[in-house]
């Protein structure tokens, strides 16, 4: 007997809850895809954001928008199915984006920092070091990482043998979840996947560590009024940061036990850090306020000529 098709046991089984949820991550969702697309939008049309920080900027949009697509739109349908299944191919795609969106996005966030070094340790430089092409070099690097780095883990799991139990318990395919259903001892397995998706996050999360410090340190020396704006989207990108590696750290810690918490900590990486870092990235910039004003200005404008 060969598996064919998972059953998702989802966030709850009540009933009453299901619905509660359904409602919940609907919004949340929407809110998700909104926020991210817009500020993509102010990015591509407001000349003021065309720098290399709001580049990097509304591509970690994107990728938002992708982390919260690959599995949020299936489990909000699955809310209000009896049974929840996902095909053996739906499985291991949901694996496959799950680490190019995570991966890239990481290696992004590290962009993103090495950008805020230069515009703060060497700022007379900035424009020299960072031009577009550098830029599009960097981006073009975190989607590279993302897909070696998720091509690595999918060549192990798509050959495993699974022949009888297919439930995994959360509401999408998690890679150490669905390697405990292989007929085989994964212990090696496991310890692999662990290594690879371990490795990425802990070299990631040095170089984000080590790139802050020596900014807040520079920072620490230069307190000046043109360092305020600096700060600002600083402390906007270590929020990201610490939103983004908090879970993530959490799961690695304890991966292949389950917990209760593992789902909340699921939701949080596939549906809430999408929702808040277009919240946190408007909410602290002035720039990207500046734009969303004259965006809507102009389109209150448009609506008094018409």
């Amino acid at each position: 007997h060969v598996v064919t098709e998972f059953i998702l046991l989802g966030l709850s089984s009540s009933r009453e809850l299901q619905l509660f949820l359904f409602f919940i991550f609907s919004v949340s969702y929407g809110a998700a895809m909104l926020g991210n697309i817009l500020i993509i939008l102010l990015v591509i049309t407001d000349s003021r954001l065309h720098s290399p920080v709001y580049f990097l900027l509304s591509n970690l949009s994107f990728f938002d928008m992708c982390q919260a697509t690959f599995a949020t739109p299936k489990m909000i349908v699955d809310f209000l199915n009896e049974y929840k299944t996902i095909t053996f191919q739906g499985c291991m795609s949901q694996i496959f984006f799950l680490h190019v969106f995570g991966g890239s996005e990481m290696v992004l966030l590290v962009a993103m920092a090495y950008d805020r070094y230069i515009a703060i340790c060497k700022p007379l430089h900035y424009m020299t070091i960072m031009s577009r092409r550098v830029c599009t070099v960097l981006v073009g690097v975190s989607w590279t990482i993302g897909i070696l780095h998720s091509a690595s883990h999918l060549v192990f799991t798509v050959n495993l043998p699974f022949c009888g139990p297919n439930k995994v318990d959360n509401f999408f395919c998690d890679l150490p979840l669905v390697i405990k259903l292989a007929c085989l001892d994964t212990y090696v397995l496991e310890i692999l996947v662990l290594t690879n998706s371990g490795l990425l996050s802990l070299i990631c999360f040095l170089l984000l560590l080590i790139s802050y410090t020596i900014i807040l340190a520079t920072v620490h020396h230069q307190a000046s009024g043109g360092m305020s704006k600096a700060l600002s989207t600083l402390s906007a990108h270590v929020t990201v940061v610490v939103l983004f590696f908090g879970p993530l750290i959490f799961i690695y810690i304890w991966p292949f036990e389950s917990f209760p918490i593992d789902k909340f900590i699921s939701v949080c990486f596939t549906v809430f850090t999408p929702l808040l870092n277009p919240m946190i990235y408007t909410l602290r910039n002035k720039d990207v306020k500046e734009a969303m004003r004259k965006l809507r200005n102009r389109h209150v404008g448009s609506k008094q000529i018409f």
